[in-house]
């Protein structure tokens, strides 16, 4: 576990961005995504928008985290009776997967899957399915491995194998430029801190800084208009949305990361990685070798940059 108000090494099972988990009702499901894609969309849309450019906060090169071990070298797997890699994912959960106007899928996760069958030297395919429909075509045998931002935790491993990690995201506080307070328990005693309601983020807030006060939202985007508004002296939330937010025209260069990066994996789950049938411990190792030595040769820092060049950590 991560002490709040720590500055940790950057590990393996840190905490990931809002990642998808399967098992919910339908109607639950699709109403969360739902929030999450529009979300997620418009923050990207804004970071791309003619005249975008980075704020003050965001100056220098994002820096990349190690999740894989480079001293430690994986073995090829035999793959002599695969042909094919079929990845699933789906195609509208930017920047991680999504599809561009004439239908072609693209994002951070479309891009290592091509990268990883390059690096195995392997024909590959990449299909997209409704979210809630990929687990059932894992098992049915349509396709090989997701890979679709699920996140790893006890309730998925019961169901998948996993890859190491290939991303994980920090929790972090935003706060107003010019703030004096320290993002520490005791600094932030007394300060009304905002949060989305009902989440791992508030949970985390409730046990570690009891002494704040927060005030949940129902959306990010009130979130952000209460802090830009001066309303609130800061928001905790995911790194990943919130540095798209601070580098994007609608933060109106107000606000900066402070604090953290918190990655408590009882809170924030052990990070994202690739899932495959249970027992399939051939294509899993395969790919733990695919990942390992595509961040060996910088391939993998390559495909992080292109869509993560705002430091989150």
């Amino acid at each position: 576990m991560i002490k709040p108000g720590a500055n940790p090494t950057i590990v393996r099972n840190a905490a990931s961005r809002r990642p998808r988990q399967l098992g919910l009702g339908f109607a639950t499901l699709a109403k969360r995504l739902s929030r999450l894609r529009d979300a997620a969309l418009l923050i990207l849309l804004l970071a791309l928008a003619p005249g975008f450019a980075l704020s003050p906060a965001f100056g220098q090169a994002a820096a990349v985290p190690n999740y894989f071990d480079l001293q430690n070298r994986l073995e090829k797997p035999d793959l002599g009776a695969l042909h094919t890699l079929r990845f699933l994912t789906e195609d509208d959960y930017p920047p991680f997967h999504f599809a561009l106007p004439d239908g072609t899928l693209t994002g951070f996760d479309v891009d290592l899957a091509r990268a990883i069958c390059e690096q195995l030297k392997i024909a590959c395919t990449i299909q997209a399915r409704r979210f809630d429909l990929l687990e059932n075509a894992l098992n049915a045998g349509d396709g090989d491995a997701l890979i679709a931002s699920l996140r790893i935790d006890a309730a998925s491993r019961a169901r998948f194998d996993f890859t190491a990690p290939y991303y994980t995201t920090p929790a972090r506080f935003v706060a107003r430029m010019g703030a004096t307070f320290e993002a520490t328990p005791e600094g932030l005693a007394g300060k009304t801190v905002g949060v989305i309601g009902r989440t791992a983020h508030e949970a985390y807030l409730k046990t570690f800084f009891p002494r704040v006060r927060r005030q949940a939202f129902a959306t990010r985007g009130e979130l952000y208009a209460t802090l830009r508004g001066g309303q609130i002296d800061a928001f905790f939330d995911d790194a990943i949305t919130s540095s798209f937010w601070l580098a994007g025209k609608d933060s109106d260069n107000c606000c900066a990361f402070r604090g953290g990066p918190y990655t408590d994996s009882n809170y924030f789950g052990e990070g994202v990685g690739i899932a495959v049938k249970k027992g399939n411990n051939n294509l899993r190792r395969a790919l733990d070798y695919a990942l390992t030595e595509l961040a060996r040769r910088g391939v993998y820092t390559d495909i992080y940059l292109k869509y993560f060049p705002i430091g989150f950590y």
